[in-house]
């Protein structure tokens, strides 16, 4: 495998590299987490850095008192509050520019609204916007003011709305008239009414005017319009309220690509100092560092590093609303190029578009800014990353390929930009304080070569820290799979089987549910993905399990590059390369040849609706799809196959 250092003029110039040794801080935990806890502003300092009581979710930074908004605001103003925080490129063309001084005044001015409405410390915000910079502006007015925000994908049917609302008991609903897909204009404001008249009792709603003079919007009796809110309440002083580092900061709901999502909640102080410890050590962010994280902020990933990571370390947000495609293939080129991106974060289904497309885009923009590369949300493979590297980054650019999960709520394994070699296709090591463990199905650990559960066997500070009324509360096995009720043995099972090497760096297989059985013999869909996307045609690739009269084979549905290719060729070419590579009792029985994969806005592959597809049942919960038109076209080509 070919190892890459990022060039020695990139790690002369970082500023923000730690060098510290990961077996010197394993030995110190869990005091290697109170350098995470140095990088916020403590009101009321912690007593305790971590309680044990309420195992398996242990609570971190006990005693200490904080401020969410405060920390990613309040603290900038004195040197900063002239520089830019945010960046936003809407769809029509438009762009708004927010400084620190700007966003806390609007930051304030709709804390006191939601006061003014009547929500107190603890209720439940929800908020159902696209990506405007309203969004963010709203997640930090509920942190002000002590309340807890529930983001809601913007695309999201009304049920969907209505049943993640009735979850958390929310006291609010943040919305907007409308927004825009390509040229359709979609009526936001509707889809929020038709949720809130399944309610038994409307609470107050909060509406963004996206769409201007070309729509009409009538509110309702508890309904008021945001900008009318923001005039009114302008200049508020509204003092940060003081939050116990176990208090929630928000509710989150996992994407449902194998099964229903479910219901989370993340803790101030923990999940601060996660995020905020990332932010510096992953991608070394820094005050006025330029960031463009494409993941829709109704996600973790959104939530983590567009909002919370970027902006506790004063750096730069930019945010672009709507898709990559449109108006044209050189907008998400422009972007950069125009804002000066420095740190580019996206997913491998975005870098294999971008593939599909060619690397006659990128390379008709200047993408001199760039300074560093990341990946999420699915294992990447290597002719991906070696594409993302040559045609994005020039081949000076480093890229961290991350793993981390909503439950984990910040970066668990990843490289080290400056310290660490980069290992195409591996994620790389675990970031120190975190320790992990490959095991087999009965908790024993596995030498290095040999693929199990990934597993992590000491707590962190970000980790999920669910309430009373959360799925995962009554899920603690989930948590000790492998253990029994003395800490020491503590261990968080994951659901993704990995594989570890002799440097210590993990390769992700894929999910535990990604697992298909052929032949009695158990195939992790990464890796067989991973042979067939190294066949020249193909740009991506998901395999599934067909069952046909009690039998199981392997269906694969392949992206091609725009090219014309002769598709007999290229099956072949699949077929062939799955038996040399995996077995030939893995030979594909059925490859279809597809427009594009069912993927989630985050970039997940939704699997369980390809099942779908291929063993004739109808589809469940595709709210999350970011292509939900797809399904149909790959029913009519699965049955004319």
């Amino acid at each position: 495998m070919v190892h890459y250092r990022p060039p020695q003029e990139f790690v002369c110039n970082r500023s923000m590299i730690d060098e510290a040794d990961r077996e010197t801080l394993g030995r110190k935990w869990p005091a290697c987490w109170e350098d995470a806890a140095s990088l916020l502003e403590w009101i009321n300092p912690y007593d305790r850095i971590l309680d044990k009581e309420n195992s398996p979710f242990y609570q971190w930074f006990i005693g200490g008192k904080l401020n969410a908004a405060e920390n990613c605001i309040d603290r900038h103003l004195s040197e900063r509050k002239s520089q830019v925080a945010l960046r936003w490129e809407g769809k029509q063309g438009e762009r708004r520019t927010y400084t620190y001084y700007d966003l806390y005044r609007e930051v304030s001015a709709i804390a006191a609204a939601l006061r003014e409405l009547g929500v107190k410390e603890d209720d439940v915000v929800t908020i159902y916007l696209p990506k405007l910079p309203e969004l963010p502006i709203t997640m930090l007015a509920c942190a002000r003011i002590g309340a807890v925000h529930n983001v809601v994908f913007a695309g999201f049917a009304p049920d969907a709305l209505v049943s993640r609302m009735q979850r958390v008991d929310s006291s609010a609903l943040v919305t907007c008239d409308g927004s825009f897909r390509e040229e359709t204009m979609i009526d936001q404001k509707r889809k929020a009414d038709a949720a809130l008249a399944s309610l038994k009792e409307s609470p107050p709603v909060i509406v963004v005017d996206r769409l201007g003079t070309s729509h009409d919007t009538q509110l309702g009796k508890t309904q008021y319009d945001y900008d009318d809110l923001v005039e009114t309440y302008v200049g508020a002083d509204v003092a940060p309220v003081p939050r116990q580092s176990t208090d929630p900061l928000f509710h989150i709901h996992t994407s449902g690509t194998t099964g229903d999502p479910q219901q989370m909640t993340h803790a101030t102080g923990g999940y601060l100092a996660g995020v905020a410890r990332t932010s510096r050590t992953v991608f070394d962010l820094s005050p006025g560092t330029t960031i463009w994280c494409t993941a829709d902020i109704g996600w973790i990933t959104g939530h983590s590093y567009v909002v919370y990571g970027p902006l506790l370390s004063g750096a730069t947000v930019v945010l672009m609303e709507g898709s990559l495609r449109y108006p044209d293939r050189h907008r998400p080129w422009k972007v950069i190029e125009r804002n000066g991106v420095e740190i580019l974060y996206t997913t491998p289904e975005v870098i294999r578009t971008f593939m599909k497309w060619g690397e006659s885009f990128p390379e008709a923009h200047d993408r001199s800014s760039l300074q560093l590369l990341g990946t999420v949300g699915e294992p990447i493979s290597p002719d991906t990353w070696k594409w993302y590297y040559t045609h994005v980054g020039e081949e000076r650019c480093p890229i961290v390929d991350t793993w981390w999960q909503t439950e984990t709520g910040c970066i668990l394994i990843s490289t080290r930009p400056g310290i660490d070699e980069s290992k195409p296709g591996s994620v790389g090591p675990s970031l120190p304080g975190i320790k992990i463990q490959i095991v087999d199905e009965d908790g024993r650990e596995l030498p290095p070569g040999e693929p199990g559960y990934l597993t992590i066997t000491r707590p962190w500070p970000s980790m999920l820290a669910p309430l009373d009324g959360d799925r995962y509360w009554v899920l603690a096995e989930y948590w000790q799979t492998f253990s029994d009720p003395r800490a020491d043995n503590w261990r968080y099972f994951t659901s993704d089987q990995a594989v570890v090497d002799d440097d210590g760096y993990v390769t992700i297989i894929g999910r535990d549910d990604h697992i298909i059985t052929v032949d009695n013999r158990r195939l992790g869909t990464a890796e067989i993905e991973a042979v067939i996307t190294t066949v020249d045609a193909v740009t991506e690739a998901a395999a599934v399990a067909e069952s046909t009269a009690g039998e199981t084979t392997l269906c694969v549905f392949a992206t091609l590059k725009q090219e014309q290719w002769d598709r007999n060729v290229i099956r072949n070419a699949i077929t062939d390369a799955v038996a040399e590579h995996i077995g030939e009792f893995a030979r594909p029985a059925n490859v279809i040849f597809a427009p594009e994969l069912p993927e989630t806005h985050s970039g997940k592959t939704m699997y369980r609706l390809l099942e779908c597809v291929v063993n004739d049942r109808p589809f469940t919960d595709s709210d999350t799809l970011r292509n939900p038109e797809i399904l149909g076209e790959l029913a009519t080509i699965w049955n004319w196959k």
